[in-house]
């Protein structure tokens, strides 16, 4: 996992584990990109902060649409009814016109108040005094969209965090056939993991076709190893059937053969620039499992330096045809099933 998400998912674990303790803080701020961490940190407050036969008179949930700034601080200021504290929560605050104005309580937040402003998918202003507010009197959440190559290390490390290894092959197959929605990644699992054996500690790539109902031999992953090998014959195979299923889209398959070709590129000038580089920097400077590393050396092989910027240029020009300009009469199918052919070619 890149830094920048490593360390919001470790500040997020550890407000969950707070929250689960009684221990709360005057006001959260969660927002950003990425859902999963903001509804992580919410729902473990709304779960624990008040007791729920106290939940009518002292917990207010409401909604950024629907509220402005006075209601809201309005209601963190009155004070519990027969409780410790009151749990005021605005989702979708991105919403509201006079966000800002919620400064005025941040500044001075009461101690018997909780407040928990979510915003999704956007951020508040650092420079302004919400952000600031927040910053000194409670905790701010920014959880930014992963990148591709992030999802493989996040999906290992969710896993792990559930007692469970997850095969490097298993958990980029995963990562292809949800994306990169971690709210979904976490639903999949959470559907396989109640259909695996009982005592399974090892999750692999069978696990993931039986009960995600994906399979590696027709993937973009597998693809992109075959494309690795330079195996002709397999990769246009796999290529055909890829195209022809009914939901699929060529700019994605464009852009995960991009991510496959760039890491390509990287991996060469590295190797060129760190000859004698162990393993784990090796894998470590193209953000991916030393299990993989095989596959790259062979890569690096098979496409040299302008090759495959040569390939990376004609991947420019198919995300142009993919997405609807000048392809003629090709479908989508017929695109992709060109494309590795000139790639191998």
């Amino acid at each position: 996992m890149a830094k920048g998400f490593a360390d919001t998912d470790k500040l997020c674990r550890s407000l969950v584990a707070d929250a689960r303790k009684g221990a709360f803080k005057y006001v959260y701020l969660l927002m950003g990109e990425e859902p999963f961490y903001v509804d992580m940190v919410c729902n473990a407050v709304l779960e624990n902060c008040i007791d729920e036969s106290e939940k009518d008179f002292n917990e207010i949930v409401c909604y950024g649409a629907d509220v402005n700034a006075d209601a809201v601080i309005t209601a963190a200021r009155r004070y519990p009814m027969f409780a410790q504290r009151q749990l005021v929560v605005v989702k979708e605050a991105q919403m509201m016109k006079d966000l800002e104005e919620l400064a005025v309580y941040c500044q001075n937040p009461l101690e018997s108040t909780v407040l928990v402003i979510c915003m999704m998918g956007a951020k508040a202003d650092k420079r302004r005094n919400l952000y600031k507010a927040v910053q000194k009197n409670g905790v701010v959440v920014e959880s930014a969209a992963l990148r591709d190559y992030e999802i493989d290390r996040w999906i290992s490390s969710f896993f792990r965090d559930k007692g469970l290894d997850i095969a490097p092959d298993a958990a980029a197959l995963l990562a292809e056939s949800v994306g990169t929605d971690l709210s979904r990644i976490a639903a999949e699992t959470g559907k396989m993991l109640r259909n695996l054996p009982e005592g399974t500690s090892r999750v692999t790539v069978e696990d993931v076709e039986r009960n995600i109902g994906v399979s590696r031999q027709y993937s973009i992953f597998e693809l992109n190893a075959l494309l690795s090998a330079k195996d002709a014959k397999r990769a246009l195979k796999t290529a055909a059937y890829i195209g022809a299923a009914p939901k699929f889209a060529m700019p994605m398959a464009v852009s995960a053969i991009y991510a496959h070709f760039n890491r390509i590129l990287r991996y060469s000038a590295f190797l060129a620039a760190n000859p004698r580089a162990d393993s784990t920097a090796r894998a470590a400077a193209i953000g991916v499992n030393p299990y993989f590393l095989r596959e790259y050396d062979g890569a690096v092989r098979n496409y040299p330096l302008n090759r495959c910027m040569a390939i990376i240029a004609l991947l420019k020009e198919y995300d142009y045809k993919g997405k609807g300009g000048d392809a003629g009469e090709a479908s989508p199918g017929d695109l992709l099933v060109e494309l590795v052919a000139r790639i191998l070619n």
